[in-house]
């Protein structure tokens, strides 16, 4: 059934998210579209990412590593994978079933689009407490998704636009889209929520200082197109 469709490779790198992976990786055995291969990185976790992830053998491929990063993660699903589609989600957020079926008809409607992204609706996690909500702002509005965990994309355009930075803890998406945008990629964006992001005590934007990496991208990106125009 599955034979005529082309392949699209999910990447899911986890590191310490045993409370949240099973319900990610239900979300792509949820698609409606069939033809998946799903490749966990286990990215050097010490609870119980590695024993939820090995549950679903052989409907997935786990892979374990030292920590190195989400980059790094990222870059081994690459590798490890063969879909002539890449698709990414993080360990803690979920896709709607219809995410890679919308995609893979955009692409199938045009055939010279690269990737394609889609809206992203956030909500808290079911353990947070009041206080967090109040702290932390959550709109409940979907918002246009530049983020990995939105983007179907062409396997040769992604290894054209170049991997993903393993240096950086935060900003990785935004390094990779500027790269992506310098390169004049044919991108569109679905009016869809195909994602779901979820708020918690633990996401890595809340835990890691942003604003110096987000300089630093800037800083990179000008240095960049000051080479291009020399």
């Amino acid at each position: 059934m599955t034979a005529h469709l082309p392949l699209v490779s999910v990447i899911i790198p986890v590191y310490n998210r045993d409370r949240y992976l099973s319900e990610a990786i239900d979300s792509v055995f949820a698609q409606n579209y069939p033809a998946i291969e799903l490749i966990i990185v286990d990215d050097g976790s010490t609870d119980r990412s590695a024993k939820i992830a090995q549950r679903y053998l052989p409907n997935l491929r786990y892979h374990y590593q030292p920590n190195g990063g989400i980059g790094a993660a990222r870059n081994m699903g690459i590798a490890l994978s063969t879909g002539e589609f890449l698709a990414f989600l993080d360990s803690d957020d979920l896709w709607m079933p219809e995410k890679l079926s919308l995609q893979m008809l955009a692409f199938e409607t045009d055939p010279e689009l690269d990737a394609v992204f889609g809206y992203v609706k956030q909500f808290f996690s079911p353990e947070v407490d009041e206080q967090f909500r109040q702290r932390i702002r959550c709109s409940e509005e979907p918002v246009a998704g530049f983020l990995s965990s939105m983007m179907l994309i062409r396997r040769f355009t992604l290894l054209q636009v170049g991997l993903f930075n393993t240096e950086l803890k935060t900003g990785i998406d935004i390094d990779w889209y500027m790269r992506a945008i310098e390169q004049n990629l044919r991108m569109t964006l679905l009016p869809d929520v195909i994602c779901l992001r979820r708020i918690h005590e633990t996401n890595n934007g809340l835990l890691q200082p942003q604003l110096t990496e987000r300089l630093h991208l800037l800083k990179a990106m000008l240095d960049r197109r000051r080479k291009v125009s020399n």
